[in-house]
């Protein structure tokens, strides 16, 4: 492996057409490394900081012309000569920089960037795909990719508390049974909308149907409606992801859902039925960010589904640690640039995998083509993971991703995830 020769940022934008940083790193025998930073529409207090201009005279102050200065003028002086293959090394160096825990002096978006830019020059060097590359080796399995194919949040004449109603084709027969199953399900589910609405359903803002009724058991009815209309009853289940951070009332302590504002316990209560009327893989943030004895008692009482956390993890180690320490959990949401580097995200991938607790690598809302999640998805081995909806070009690179690895690999498979299962 040769030395780090050269580093360049630039601002580009993302799939929302919002400005992001673009980091090109180049080592001295020519390998080429490229990185980009998507930021997600829902952003967690803990996650590293997203850095911009502020100037409202550009992209309404969203351009990142600071965060690539910085990578330019302070960044790229202090890892010209680095070892590329030595990632540990150039995220400490961007980490020493910085100097505070949320990456908030330099930016999390050009800390981000650079690293994942270092690690892809390093595969580049190596002569091997990135996913091989973290492997160390051939692939034997791709993911099982699950689909945000309903979109809440807040629209006129409906704020649906939940975010992301997901179907997850776990029993497919191959990744490209599973792509086929969710994209004939999302177009399906679009007709099933408008019968029962009189009205073609609008595009959320994470590009699935916005969600037609405030009631989740409701929006979920319309998609077994669509699963079962398309013959794949017993190849699909549920999983959501409910953001409830967005719907909390920190003074009061509660929660918006249906019309009503619950407690933490309601809150609870209500989606402990929902899991023993339906089949869910998974249910993500269930509670807000910092209802840490919330999560302790959810994780006792719901025994059907996986109880998966984001924001209150965010990636970073120490949180995942006092979830595993109170039983809270029995996973997490893979999101590096939450945390900041590529080292500190496999550090917390290895420190969950060791204690059995599960990765789930996530794309963000303002996705890029080419996501490195990807290659972590299917190089570090995990079972599952969200994609998003099987619409707009971001989105649809990950499913091909997918596709091509599990082509390209002699005998490769879609994971089975039956142990995983607690329905």
């Amino acid at each position: 492996m040769s030395k780090i020769a050269k580093v360049r940022a630039r601002q580009l934008i993302d799939c929302k057409c919002r400005p992001m940083v673009e980091v090109d790193i180049v080592t001295e025998k020519g390998a080429l490394g490229r990185g980009s930073a998507p930021t997600g529409s829902s952003v967690g207090m803990y996650e590293s900081y997203v850095l911009r201009d502020g100037d409202p005279n550009e992209y309404d102050g969203l351009s990142v012309h600071k965060a690539v200065e910085n990578v330019n003028n302070i960044i790229a002086p202090a890892l010209i000569g680095q070892d590329i293959a030595d990632q540990a090394a150039i995220d400490h160096i961007m980490i020493g920089l910085d100097g505070t825990p949320d990456k908030h002096v330099l930016g999390g978006n050009a800390i981000y960037s650079a690293s994942i830019a270092a690690f892809r020059a390093a595969a580049e060097e190596a002569g091997m795909p990135l996913y091989e590359y973290i492997a160390r080796g051939p692939i034997k399995s791709v993911p099982i990719p699950s689909f945000n194919v309903i979109n809440g949040g807040r629209y006129p004449g409906v704020t649906q508390a939940f975010n992301e109603f997901i179907i997850m084709p776990y029993k497919a027969d191959s990744i490209y049974e599973a792509v086929e199953i969710a994209v004939r399900v999302f177009q399906r589910l679009g007709t099933v909308i408008k019968n029962h609405t009189g009205k073609a359903p609008g595009v959320g803002g994470s590009y699935g149907w916005i969600a037609p009724s405030e009631d989740p058991d409701a929006v979920l009815s319309l998609m077994q409606e669509a699963i079962d209309e398309c013959g794949y009853t017993k190849k699909c289940a549920f999983a959501l992801d409910c953001a409830s951070s967005e719907m909390y009332d920190a003074k009061s302590q509660t929660y918006y859902l249906n019309g009503q504002r619950l407690s933490s316990d309601e809150q609870i209560d209500y989606i402990k039925k929902l899991t023993e009327k339906r089949n869910f893989v998974f249910i993500e943030d269930m509670l807000d960010e910092n209802d840490w004895d919330g999560y302790a008692k959810a994780h006792q009482r719901i025994s059907r589904t996986l109880i998966i956390a984001d924001d209150l993890t965010a990636t970073n180690r120490e949180r995942i640690e006092r979830a595993y320490n109170a039983n809270s959990i029995d996973g997490f949401i893979l999101k590096p640039n939450q945390v900041g580097t590529i080292t500190e995200a496999l550090e917390s991938h290895r420190y969950a995998e060791e204690r059995g607790l599960l990765s789930i690598t996530s794309g963000r809302s303002g996705g890029v083509i080419g996501d490195v999640v990807m290659d972590m998805a299917v190089g570090l081995g995990v079972g599952f993971i969200k994609n998003g909806c099987p619409r707009s070009g971001e989105r649809i690179d990950k499913l091909n991703f997918l596709m091509r690895a599990a082509s390209l690999n002699d005998g490769c498979v879609m994971s089975d995830i039956s142990d995983m299962i607690r329905f």
